[in-house]
């Protein structure tokens, strides 16, 4: 039984902090971007490629193909809860923060 498993192309690549994976056509939210809706973006920070089943490129730091992405609109993220209690001297504090995101829709990898 040798059943073949289905191959994606995809990249990794890193903004705010944080690595992504890119698939062609596929929409992550990410850490926040000064840019309009509809604005495309370039991703030159890619670590590594995958083309087909055999070939990944890995950078050294980076590789040189861009990851390109359109914006589709800011968001803010779920509610965090921040709850700070001492027990015994009735000291409890709490605050909520929603961190602002990007949602972005990969285009070419």
């Amino acid at each position: 039984m040798n059943q073949t498993l289905p191959f994606n192309r995809y990249a990794i690549f890193q903004t705010g902090g944080k690595q992504y994976q890119a698939l062609e056509g596929k929409t992550i939210a990410i850490e926040k971007l000064d840019l309009q809706d509809g604005a495309e973006v370039v991703f030159n920070d890619v670590l590594l490629r995958r083309t087909d089943e055999k070939n990944v490129e890995v950078g050294t730091p980076f590789v040189s193909t861009p990851v390109k992405a359109v914006i589709l609109k800011q968001i803010k993220g779920p509610k965090v809860i921040i709850f700070h209690f001492k027990r015994r001297k009735r000291i409890h504090k709490e605050k909520g923060h929603r961190q602002p995101q990007t949602i972005i829709r990969i285009t070419s990898i």
